[in-house]
């Protein structure tokens, strides 16, 4: 076969074995809700299942803590970061710890959603088939995100959803040459959900009734409050996961969080698990079912009651994948963001039905919702239009989908630039990365442009030692060192010109009599951004660069430039 060839198989290997994962995650975690199901038919039973998410969350730590080491990366960010920093290779553990860990904690009921280790296990098995087949750095970028995109595509039998996730979200530099690869590794990965998973496994609706144009101003104040309530879930979810791993026992904060959870799940039972099967139920609407097991249902009586203990349920959501990822488990916000979306849209629609003002089709809001908040929180507008309308089996929605959609955009980029996935990356980078030049110098590692053949002088020593250094080096400038190896000065060539052709001074001046102040220095740590910014105030081409102190060599500025042209021409 040719490269070329060798490539598109490739691509359909990956997503068949990233879609098998996604498929098996699915069937597993769904049985084990199947078993909470029947089991819990009375309200004393299911508050016993209620701790059953804490149970989950101990094993995920253990098996973290044990066979991990404590090392479980989570998150999309962690996938850019290693595209940006790592040259794409994620650890080969990453193949299986996510399915295991997001098995446990959302098998046993944990409040939150398997896409994201779904993704972060397709990415893995996409970056290790490219190491293992030594292929370039820019194929194994776009294998590792046909493995994100064929688990989306598995995980709701929308190829199309899963190759604009992987574009919108993993890629955040995207080639013209990985479309084709993307779009046969989704294929493959939807088309495995599709034999083996039955219906009922995958989310699926039908449309009730058509979009009607009427309806569009309802829509556009949908969208504004799903943008609010994007900013509501993200603020939530980070404040709850930051306030619970405070607790420094891993223990502590397991018994304290899936406490805290199981008090959640028993006012509000829609919270146990991914919260699928509750979307499907509204959808259907028969919200009534949805309060049976909790322990307010005595207060649940009336429709309007039962719109407040939808609402609370709603809010109650980022408060529970926050206790369900800060306590221990693993799993993603893409669920949670479907979960809190549909039930925005329902509620929306039934309160304006239930006043009188118009009657609104609450399954075509409670779908168009679930859109608007998956947009705002991952900032992936075209990803969750296409989500929707694949699930749904259609087009119909597809003007009420934009329109939310963007809105709810417009809205979260108004008050976050950045994604809350985006925004974990730019801390792990120190810098922006709100456009492409930004991500392409975060590719660049500063330790892996120093140059070490400028030869050093030492303060003390006599104009004669520079003669002799002059005479082997080819740079023009001298870094002046101590006794203890730290940068005290710099002797530019241009400056002692005149000086060294001087003999009778070799012997009587020193180099700290002719060495002169750095403009300025860095250190391997440092961004390329700040870095860049010190060779324009300083107007120099060099600058030393030091560590803990100590002379460590020299950095150009036109290496830099002819490694970002690189980048640059890599990305195209």
């Amino acid at each position: 076969m040719t490269d070329r060839q060798f490539f598109i198989l490739s691509s359909m290997f990956v997503g068949l074995s990233a879609g098998l994962v996604a498929v098996g995650l699915k069937f597993l975690v769904h049985q084990t809700s199947a078993f909470v199901a029947d089991y819990s038919e009375t309200s004393r039973l299911f508050w016993l299942f209620a701790f059953v998410p804490m149970i989950g969350i101990s094993l995920t730590t253990v098996y973290v803590i044990k066979f991990l080491k404590g090392n479980l990366k989570k998150g999309s960010a962690e996938i850019q970061y290693a595209i940006a920093k790592q040259s794409s290779l994620l650890p080969s553990t990453q193949m299986y710890s996510h399915v295991i860990t997001s098995a446990l904690t959302v098998g046993l009921g944990g409040s939150t959603g398997l896409e994201s280790p779904i993704v972060s296990t397709g990415a893995a098995i996409g970056s290790n088939y490219g190491r293992a087949y030594t292929l370039s750095y820019k194929e194994r970028t776009i294998l590792l995100a046909c493995g994100s995109a064929a688990g989306i595509a598995a995980a709701f039998n929308a190829p199309i959803a899963g190759v604009l996730f992987a574009i919108e979200v993993v890629l955040t530099d995207i080639s013209l040459t990985a479309f084709i690869p993307l779009i046969i590794a989704a294929a493959c990965g939807a088309l495995l959900s599709k034999i083996i998973l039955k219906e009922g496994l995958v989310m699926s609706f039908t449309l009730r009734q058509p979009f009607d144009f009427h309806n569009v101003p309802f829509y556009i104040l949908l969208g504004l409050l799903a943008g609010f309530l994007s900013l509501y879930y993200v603020r939530t979810f980070v404040g709850t996961q930051n306030l619970i791993q405070r607790i420094k026992s891993p223990w502590l904060r397991v018994g304290i969080g899936g406490l805290a959870l199981a008090i959640l799940i028993m006012a509000f039972p829609p919270l146990f698990g991914e919260g699928y099967h509750t979307v499907s139920i509204l959808a259907d609407l028969k919200p009534t079912i949805l309060s049976h097991h909790s322990m307010v249902k005595n207060w649940v009586q009336g429709d309007w009651p039962l719109l407040i203990f939808l609402l609370c349920v709603m809010l109650s959501k980022s408060v529970a994948a926050g206790l369900t990822l800060g306590s221990g488990g693993n799993g993603g916000n893409f669920g949670p963001s479907l979960f809190m979306g549909a039930y925005l849209g329902f509620s929306f629609a039934r309160f304006f039905n239930q006043i009188g003002f118009a009657h609104i089709p609450e399954t075509n809001f409670a779908l168009v919702g679930m859109a608007g908040v998956l947009s705002g929180i991952f900032h992936s507008p075209l990803s969750a239009i296409f989500l929707i309308a694949e699930i749904t089996g259609g087009y119909e929605l597809m003007i009420p989908l934009m329109i939310v959609s963007a809105l709810s955009l417009a809205v979260a980029k108004h008050f976050e630039p950045l994604s809350m996935e985006a925004k974990k990356l730019s801390q792990r980078l120190k810098h922006s990365i709100a456009n492409r030049d930004h991500f392409l110098l975060s590719k660049i590692e500063l330790d892996k442009l120093i140059e070490t053949d400028f030869i050093p002088l030492n303060e003390s020593d006599l104009l004669q030692s520079l003669i002799n250094a002059i005479s082997k080096s080819k740079r023009n400038t001298f870094p002046v060192l101590n006794q203890k190896q730290e940068l005290v000065g710099l002797i530019h060539l241009d400056h002692v010109r005149a000086t060294i052709f001087q003999t009778e001074l070799y012997k009587t001046v020193h180099i700290k009599d002719l060495m002169v102040s750095p403009s300025s220095m860095i250190t391997p740590q440092e961004s390329l951004h700040d870095v860049l910014k010190k060779f324009d105030d300083a107007h120099q081409w060099n600058l030393p660069v030091i560590e803990n102190n100590r002379y460590v060599g020299f950095v150009s500025k036109s290496s830099i430039l002819s490694k970002y042209r690189e980048e640059l021409m890599q990305s195209v």
